[in-house]
């Protein structure tokens, strides 16, 4: 999800990349799970985002939305899946009764990178920001961007967000070319392809299975061209 803000009003004025030390550790949270409630539809989740939920818990895309774990919603112009809240309190659904992530080991990428943000360039990379409102811990330690994602191959990971994030950004253009039936058809093509149709095997597998669908997706819907 895209946010048109100042950076000098969200940030501490600087931008890292995944091998820079950012004050970010939390130290476990210690009891705090106050970026787990009230998200409303924000935790917007990416194929691979849905990958590691079904390597964890399971369930496929259409049970994780069957059984409330997960709901859909239009995000910059597209139909993407967001992690639920529950009706009650408005807290994650996959938030334990001890205010516990019973997904840590598997969360989202966006949970992931909490309270970082992700600040994408023109030339095609992307950067780390800290985010200086969001998180309630006021003493955060220092820690390497990469060791606070706690994703192995960090270098295939970037290279996969951005390529998410160009293809979203092209299908939004996109859409403005296109008339109501012919945008939904798209909108519902991207959904089937990237997230109902389940991805097998280990990360390896994910990333070269991803970018098979995305260039067969590009060929066929004539992006970038």
């Amino acid at each position: 999800m895209k946010r048109n803000v100042d950076m000098r009003e969200i940030s501490d004025g600087r931008l890292y990349t995944a091998e820079d030390m950012v004050r970010a550790d939390c130290h476990d949270c210690q009891g705090c799970s106050a970026c787990c409630s009230d998200m409303g539809d924000s935790v917007i989740l990416d194929p691979m985002d849905i990958w590691r939920l079904y390597s964890g818990t399971g369930m496929e895309f259409a049970e994780l939305v069957e059984k409330g774990y997960v709901e859909l919603g239009i995000a910059d112009g597209m139909i993407l899946p967001h992690l639920a809240m529950s009706d009650e309190k408005e807290v994650c659904r996959f938030l334990d009764e001890n205010g516990r992530c019973s997904i840590h080991i598997y969360r989202p990428g966006i949970c992931r990178l909490f309270p970082l943000g992700r600040y994408y360039e023109e030339d095609g990379g992307f950067r780390y920001f800290l985010q200086i409102h969001e998180c309630r811990k006021k003493n955060r330690s220092k820690i390497k961007v990469k060791k606070w994602l706690g994703i192995p191959n960090i270098k295939a990971y970037e290279s996969y967000i951005r390529m998410w994030h160009d293809f979203l950004v092209q299908c939004e253009e996109g859409l403005t070319e296109l008339d109501e039936q012919n945008a939904r058809t798209l909108r519902i093509y991207v959904l089937r392809v990237f997230f109902q149709t389940p991805y097998e095997g280990e990360e390896e597998q994910f990333y070269t299975e991803f970018r098979k669908r995305m260039d067969e997706t590009k060929e066929k819907l004539q992006l970038g061209r």
